[in-house]
């Protein structure tokens, strides 16, 4: 699961404890990693990086900003309030971004997108598109929930939700 000659992952040396899951988690998370996703690295670490802090899950929200808040053109602003703010917070200036933010908390928050929403969802993305936004979400709530019940230790160098408090 990581490159020749790197570490593995605490959260992956967790999981190795059941094989037959590993494996199947593994063609998944390659995909949701990947270019085949159908959406950009920026909409992806949103969904993924809110996800995570609402869930309170630092381990994998930590990663995802240590290693692509940059690639994903996240400023510091914009990361403390995917941690601690909402998509009304003056840094979201693009719809794009704040409908995503709007998702993620629909979807944390009730399992489901209401009209208004599925509406404003329609006029930025195309259906292959929110079956991945759904789908995103969905996997980091299951990787977020096996993170924290599983107690996985943050790593060494990720960033931490107290790293990302607001000015």
């Amino acid at each position: 699961m990581m490159p020749p000659g790197v570490d593995p992952l605490l959260f992956f040396r967790t999981v190795v404890k059941n094989l037959p899951m590993t494996a199947a988690m593994g063609t998944w998370a390659n995909y949701e990693l990947s270019r085949d996703l159908s959406l950009s690295i920026r909409d992806r670490e949103i969904l993924i990086d809110r996800t995570c802090a609402r869930c309170g899950c630092e381990y994998e929200w930590g990663l995802h900003i240590a290693y692509f808040a940059e690639r994903a053109r996240l400023v510091p602003e914009q990361i403390a309030s995917i941690t601690h703010g909402g998509a009304h917070d003056p840094c979201w200036t693009d719809e794009r971004d704040r409908v995503l933010i709007r998702t993620a908390d629909a979807l944390h928050d009730h399992a489901t997108i209401d009209t208004e929403l599925d509406e404003q969802l329609r006029a930025e993305f195309a259906d292959d598109q929110l079956l991945d936004i759904y789908m995103l979400c969905g996997w980091y709530h299951a990787i977020s929930f096996t993170t924290n019940a599983a107690g996985v230790a943050l790593e060494p160098g990720a960033a931490t939700f107290a790293d990302h408090r607001p000015g």
